[in-house]
Order: C-alpha cells, then sequence, then structure tokens
C-alpha cells in the first residue's frame, strides 16, 4: 500500500503594508482643521467684541508704528450725539436699519452703473475695521461677506453703529468720534452740533484727504447733504433702530 504523501502546510501570506494615506486626503484634513479653527477663533472674538470694545485693529496697528502713535478714546453711543449718529448713517448707509448687512438695492444700482464698489455698508466696513485688513483684494472681501451676516445675528444695530464710530478713522491718526471731536472742534463727542456731527460724516470716506474743521467747498457741501440727510431718516423712521 502507497503511503499518501504528507500535505505542507500553507504559509500564510505576510500581511501586506497598509496603503499610505492619499496626500490630498490630508492636506484636506489639515485644511478643515484649520478652517474650523479659523471659524471658531472668529465666532470668540464676535462674541466678545459685542460687549467689550475692541482694543485695536491691524490697521491703526500699522498707522501707529508708521506715524509714531495714534490718538483714539473709546465711548459709550449713549455718549454719543444723537446728530452724530444720524450724520454717520446719513452719510454712509441710509438704510442701514432696514437691511441685514448688504443693501442690496444700492449693491444692484453700483452694478448696473458699471461700478465695482461704493455699496458697502456700515456693518461691513466696522467688519472690515474690526476683524480683517484694509486693501482691495477677493479674499477680504470674501471674508467681509461671510462674517457681516453673523456680527448681523449676534450684535445688535446700536452696537453695531457704536463699535464703527470708535474705530472709524477721521484723520490721519485720529480714530473715533470722541478723538475726532476733541481734535477738530475741541469738545466731547457727546456736545457736538448738528454742524460739526455733519462735517465729521462728510470726510469718513476720504479721513486722510478731507479736513473738519478747515472744510473745502466740497466738504461744506457734503455737510448740508448730510445734515438734510439725517433729518429725513430721523422723520421717516429708518434711524429707528439706534436712535434715542
Amino acid at each position: 500500500m502507497s503511503e499518501t504523501p504528507a500535505k505542507r502546510p500553507r504559509r500564510k501570506k505576510a500581511a501586506e503594508p497598509a496603503a499610505p494615506r492619499p496626500l490630498i486626503r490630508r492636506v484636506g484634513r489639515w485644511l478643515g482643521r484649520g478652517l474650523a479653527g479659523l471659524a471658531a477663533f472668529y465666532a470668540v472674538l464676535i462674541l466678545l467684541f459685542g460687549f467689550v470694545p475692541p482694543p485695536i485693529n491691524l490697521y491703526q496697528l500699522g498707522e501707529s508704528w508708521r506715524l509714531g502713535g495714534i490718538t483714539k478714546d473709546w465711548v459709550p453711543l449713549e455718549e454719543i450725539a444723537p446728530a452724530m449718529a444720524r450724520s454717520a448713517v446719513a452719510g454712509e448707509d441710509a438704510n442701514f436699519c432696514l437691511h441685514w448687512g448688504f443693501d442690496m438695492a444700492a449693491i444692484r444700482a453700483v452694478v448696473e452703473e458699471g461700478g465695482n464698489g461704493g455699496a458697502s455698508t456700515i456693518s461691513q466696513q466696522t467688519v472690515k475695521n474690526v476683524f480683517l485688513w484694509q486693501g482691495r483684494n477677493y479674499v477680504r472681501k470674501a471674508m467681509e461677506a461671510m462674517l457681516t451676516p453673523f456680527v448681523e445675528l449676534i450684535w445688535t444695530k446700536r452696537r453695531i453703529l457704536e463699535v464703527y464710530l470708535n474705530v472709524a478713522e477721521f484723520g490721519e491718526g485720529v480714530f473715533g468720534v470722541q478723538a475726532a471731536a476733541r481734535y477738530y472742534f475741541g469738545v466731547d463727542a457727546r456736545d457736538l452740533t448738528d454742524v460739526q456731527a455733519a462735517r465729521l460724516a462728510a470726510v469718513l470716506p476720504d479721513p486722510k484727504g478731507r479736513d473738519a474743521a478747515r472744510p473745502s467747498t466740497f466738504v461744506r457741501q457734503r455737510a448740508r447733504a448730510i445734515m438734510s440727510g439725517a433729518e429725513t431718516i430721523a422723520a421717516d423712521g429708518r434711524a429707528g433702530c439706534f436712535d434715542r
């Protein structure tokens, strides 16, 4: 009887090393973490600055380094002349109380005229001044567009206007309405007259090229238009979200 040859035990295949994770997946994972961290960072700042005055922003830091110092002095909205609040809104964003951060009617008008600017709201300007940087580029504009609705959601309109008036540039190295009132007129923000408030609002679009104390013909004309606009928004209710 022939013997059946013994079967050789099968060797187990050595486990193949795991394929390395594709680079694109790792990059996407880190990018997602970075974006989540950035979103959390801005969320904390938005919540914090809803109650605490923003200490300084990137532009102010740059100007302080360039000029050897800047002038700024925070005051609550209750200590700012109502005429100043109405003048700023009339001059910069007459529909401030009606929109949610973007004035779509103004944006459409700019697009129809073939322009690429001029429709920035006070809410957008506040976001830019407090959280971002100056200059025109797509990254900043995209971040501004993403942050503005959250600021509108969390802050009140009064808070947005209060922060705006305290961080806006009114002259070279002069930031905030209190510093501007002292610099140009030697008074506190609460004591600004209608004319003084309108002149300060008139310099906002070009604070380095315009002077509220020694106004050019253009600034005088602009101030008169702002005074008229301030009266209009007070009468038709468009100042209702912040006026007192």
